[in-house]
């Protein structure tokens, strides 16, 4: 039998690039507005936005904003720092409290969507206790493969104490890829700087996708084509998922 492939981490010239990228995707957002308000609307239902690694509910307000405008009602997911287990509980159990909560106050399913490390917990969430998810989206997120593929190991060993030889082990990153009891979708770019693409697309099935767009990571949080897949996405009526479809605006950056 042949082995894997290795997985890479990105080029440093991405790694470099990331600033200017993002602020370019903050500006394109900002001139798409007349676009964006033409983006498919929601039906009501709870959304738990969660924030990548070492942000919090600050970098994903825009992404917030935009879904509350579509209709959606939107949740921040208010734990703070994400940190990894350190903010969500060594099992997870803040996070799902969380949903719980929502779920209680609502009455509906959560969808959840999560940038980075958000879409890693996020999973991880909807696998745990499904009854209380609708759908997953994920943003670039790193949810299997090799956990060292990636240009911010320092940082996160030194904020989270975790090994990312350890991680590697770690059934989050075994299983990772499987498809999960929920519908979910993956938003992955083979521009993304910080994380390698392999390690953030899943196994597929009749609810299950992984759709490829033109970003940088940071760019996730603030690009027109991803805040359009996103809507799309959750404007599905629950328990009639059907795959995306490349159409609307800005069909030329996804692929």
């Amino acid at each position: 039998m042949s082995e894997k492939p290795e997985i890479l981490s990105p080029l440093p010239a991405l790694t470099f690039a990331e600033g200017v990228r993002s602020m370019m995707e903050f500006a394109s957002l900002a001139f798409s507005y007349p676009l964006m308000a033409g983006a498919p609307r929601g039906d009501g239902h709870p959304v738990l936005v969660l924030p990548g690694f070492a942000t919090n509910d600050r970098m994903t307000s825009v992404l917030r904003a935009f879904l509350t405008r579509l209709g959606h009602h939107v949740h921040p997911w208010d734990l703070g720092w994400n940190l990894d287990q350190h903010t969500t509980g060594e099992n997870g159990e803040h996070i799902a409290q969380r949903i719980a909560d929502i779920r209680k106050q609502t009455g509906r399913k959560v969808s959840l969507v999560g940038w980075s490390l958000g879409g890693v917990i996020a999973r991880e969430a909807a696998r745990r206790d499904p009854a209380d998810v609708r759908q997953v989206v994920t943003l670039g997120s790193p949810f299997t493969g090799d956990p060292g593929a990636t240009n911010l190991n320092t940082l996160y060993e030194l904020l989270t104490g975790n090994r990312i030889a350890d991680m590697r082990k770690h059934a989050r990153y075994a299983k990772g890829h499987e498809v999960l009891p929920v519908p979910s979708s993956a938003v992955y770019s083979r521009t993304d700087g910080i994380t390698a693409w392999q390690n953030c697309i899943s196994q597929t099935d009749e609810q299950t996708e992984n759709i490829e767009v033109v970003s940088s990571h940071f760019g996730f949080i603030a690009n027109p084509a991803v805040f359009y897949i996103v809507a799309d996405r959750l404007s599905q009526a629950e328990g009639a998922w059907t795959p995306f479809e490349r159409k609307g605006p800005f069909a030329a950056c996804i692929r």
